[in-house]
């Protein structure tokens, strides 16, 4: 009996450590094919579109998405992610801009994450009406930024326009121990963020209301 019991745990712990081993390397594989993902440059640097959205928390968004906004290739610059209490003035100053010029053509938001970021980009862009925007983020943020606006706003036209860096070493990035943790972090929340969406699709499906309903009696 005892033998059987130890036969059933050995045969137990392999099983756990094969379902472990191919969790790992299916992860793995992910990461790399996520990494893929990542822009490695601005693939349409002049296509024009009714707003610019720049998603702030990182180096060189924000002077990207004024330089755009300069350009003439928006209307709008709408700067989602601001810290509450900052405005729009305060924003040309750190990038040294002359804020009679481009003031009234900013807008700025409070989102503290990026599923927020798209929400309120959505509330903003549907009080104008507008259609279109050029999405300014970090290039490994780019792809998490595309997944949530996407579900946010399926219907509007988006362009991607990554900003690159310096400290991140896209090229061989398994190679480079910060941006290799960086990758791994952005990937665990690009996952994330598609469970949830995934989830909230099923339970939409499948939840109170969702089945077919029974056509209102005549009266």
């Amino acid at each position: 009996m005892r033998r059987k019991r130890d036969h059933r745990g050995r045969r137990l712990v392999f099983k756990l450590g094969l379902a472990g081993v191919t969790v790992a390397v299916l992860w793995v594989a992910g990461l790399f094919q996520f990494a893929s993902l990542v822009p490695k440059q601005v693939l349409d640097p002049s296509t024009r579109t009714n707003a610019i959205v720049v998603l702030t928390g990182g180096s060189r968004r924000l002077g990207e998405g004024l330089e755009l906004l300069s350009q003439g290739l928006a209307e709008k610059l709408f700067v989602s992610g601001v810290y509450r209490g900052v405005d729009v003035r305060e924003l040309l100053q750190i990038v040294r801009r002359n804020p009679r010029e481009l003031e009234t053509r900013i807008g700025i938001g409070n989102a503290t994450n990026t599923a927020e970021n798209a929400l309120e980009t959505m509330v903003w862009m549907r009080a104008r009406e507008y259609r279109s925007l050029r999405l300014v983020t970090a290039a490994y943020h780019m792809p998490r930024s595309l997944l949530e606006f996407r579900h946010a706003m399926p219907a509007v036209t988006l362009v991607p326009h990554p900003v690159f860096p310096e400290n991140v070493k896209q090229d061989r990035w398994w190679v480079w121990p910060g941006t290799g943790s960086l990758m791994a972090s952005e990937y665990n929340k690009f996952l994330f963020a598609w469970s949830r969406h995934w989830a909230g699709r099923i339970f939409d499906k499948t939840g109170p209301g969702a089945g077919p309903q029974s056509p209102p009696e005549k009266s």
